[in-house]
């Protein structure tokens, strides 16, 4: 009997030491199981980067099953490895190389147009909320009297408190299917939509349709290459480098490479990881930053980022094929938006502990012969260069040298920013400025409720006609106190000039208003308006002067300024 009892306490003790040594030889990451809860870190830049998570190494089945690649998702990583085939094998099963998530292994915290946060203040299995707000108190030194400023999709009104975007949403993710959601209450549901023309095509009312809607989409993780994502729906675009997000940016007002090009794409995208360190993203859309298409032909274009080192991002977009501009049918467009971030100075712990800076260039024009439409009305050709094809002299203008007027988009934006006290303090310095003839990329100022449908009829007093001249730089120097990763406070001052009247002036862009009721729109934005308030109901200025001067008043004008100075403070919030 004791023979018998050595012999099984040997044998215990052999089968105890085996399933040591392949416990000493499995990877860590199979014994991560043990940690506990999501702690989850974002360390990708963009939309499109993961949060990595303590819960994503510690749900082997999870990563089996290949949830999406989202905020907190599980789906980039591989399979772990099998147990050894059997017990008695002194063999352990080699593991799988697993993937890194795309942008994940350092840190991107740094980069302008990222959100700062590493880490999310909840997340499971499913879902990952986010939560944004962003307000804001502008000081126009042009004192408008009607509040009213233009040139801006980011400051809408003077002297007064406004919520520019409330946020709320977040990303689903489960069993490799994957949804976005992010609203946008407050200004931002009346500025977004109204700079987009194609909703004044056709029914159904696209403005009011998406208004409250920043991201919207949905879409399906592919476990191939580094992962691939098709997403359909609305999506950020990202050309000119700045998010559509304040809080994700260094400065509040963009320069004109970001503030006047797109935040919004709708329609198709592929994003495509080769490696973790690149992203190729194609798109399929509507056309440049709108809900519908202006006229029959979609656009495409993509995006490349690459991220070769730790402290440089490259990123290049590129935009074609489309026909954007209402009721101009055969006007193509054509844009490339290429930026680099680099940070050439890291000292963590010291009082000045981080420098960098990003440079952004735009260039892009449009073409198309002349033509005339169903209603009679002659349309001049445009062209990159200005050329002689389908020439027209036209009763003696600018045209009558037979070329078509130049119309293209030239520009660059240029930022440096340091970070001091642990990036507890940050102070950004930078500007840029365009050439836009043609002006089909500057934001029509709001005269008399002037939005992008009603300047593609007819836009009285800032047109947008082929050779119209529009040259603008402008400065700005930003301050941010930043207690906590959730939390900016902002303040920052800009100097904007044009080459033309563009700015609010002391008397604003509003009508005097009619029936005694001032400061209020009369309706046609498409047409001079009278000092009375009424409307004359006439495009042209000569058959406004008699309208109004039948009605005993004169044509109003806006006060246009050439020169806009203004302080702007904000509080923004990020969970």
């Amino acid at each position: 009997m004791r023979e018998e009892l050595r012999a099984l306490r040997a044998e215990v003790e052999r089968l105890r030491a085996e399933v040591e040594q392949q416990k000493s030889a499995a990877p860590a990451r199979e014994r991560s199981e043990a940690v506990p809860g999501p702690t989850p870190v974002r360390t990708g830049p963009g939309p499109d980067a993961p949060a990595v998570t303590a819960a994503n190494f510690a749900r082997p089945t999870a990563v089996t099953s290949g949830a999406p690649v989202t905020a907190g998702s599980t789906g980039w990583l591989a399979q772990p490895p099998s147990p050894p085939a059997s017990s008695q094998s002194s063999q352990v099963a080699p593991a799988k190389k697993e993937k890194i998530v795309p942008f994940s292994d350092w840190d991107w915290t740094w980069l302008n147009g990222n959100p700062r946060t590493k880490e999310s203040a909840f997340d499971s299995k499913f879902f990952t909320p986010e939560i944004r707000a962003d307000v804001s108190y502008t000081y126009d030194f042009n004192k408008p009297v009607d509040n009213s400023m233009g040139g801006s999709s980011e400051i809408f009104r003077s002297n007064e408190i406004q919520l520019e975007q409330l946020g709320v949403g977040g990303d689903f993710h489960f069993d490799n299917v994957r949804a976005r959601l992010m609203t946008q209450f407050g200004m931002y549901s009346t500025a977004t939509p109204r700079n987009d023309a194609s909703p004044a095509k056709g029914q159904w009312d696209l403005s009011d349709a998406y208004r409250y809607v920043s991201e919207a989409y949905g879409g399906y993780h592919i476990n191939a290459l580094n992962g691939i994502n098709i997403d359909a729906g609305i999506f950020m675009s990202y050309i000119g480098l700045f998010s559509f997000y304040n809080f994700d940016n260094w400065a509040y007002q963009p320069s004109y490479v970001s503030s006047n090009t797109p935040w919004f794409f709708n329609g198709l995208r592929v994003q495509i990881f080769p490696n973790p360190h690149l992203k190729i993203e194609p798109w399929f859309i509507n056309g440049w930053q709108s809900y519908g298409s202006a006229n029959s032909r979609k656009g495409v274009g993509g995006q490349i980022k690459w991220t070769p080192r730790p402290w440089v991002n490259v990123i290049s977009n590129n935009y074609g094929l489309g026909h954007d501009d209402l009721y101009i049918p055969n006007r193509g467009r054509v844009h490339t938006d290429d930026s680099i971030e680099i940070k050439y100075f890291d000292r963590p712990g010291k009082t000045l502990d981080k420098m960098a800076f990003t440079f952004t260039g735009d260039m892009g024009c449009e073409f198309g012969p002349s033509t005339t439409t169903s209603a009679g009305v002659y349309l001049q050709g445009v062209g990159c260069h200005g050329d002689t094809k389908d020439a027209k002299s036209v009763g003696g203008d600018h045209f009558a040298a037979g070329i078509n007027p130049k119309q293209s988009f030239v520009g660059f934006m240029l930022y440096n920013r340091m970070w001091f006290k642990k990036d507890r303090y940050a102070m950004t310095v930078g500007g840029g400025q365009i050439n836009n003839p043609g002006r089909y990329l500057v934001l029509d100022p709001p005269i008399n409720g002037e939005t992008a449908p009603s300047a593609a009829i007819n836009a009285p007093y800032f047109t947008g006609n082929p050779s119209d001249p529009f040259k603008a730089w402008d400065s700005s120097v930003t301050f941010d106190y930043m207690p906590s990763q959730y939390i900016t406070f902002r303040w920052e001052y800009d100097y904007r000039h044009a080459s033309v009247p563009y700015w609010s002036g002391r008397g604003g862009v509003t009508p005097p208003g009619s029936g005694g009721v001032p400061f209020t729109n009369n309706g046609f934005p498409q047409f001079f308006a009278c000092n009375d308030g009424n409307s004359s109901m006439q495009e042209s200025l000569s058959g406004a002067q008699a309208a109004c001067g039948a009605q005993g008043s004169s044509v109003w004008f806006p006060d246009l300024r050439r020169d806009e100075q203004f302080i702007d403070m904000a509080i923004m919030v990020k969970f």
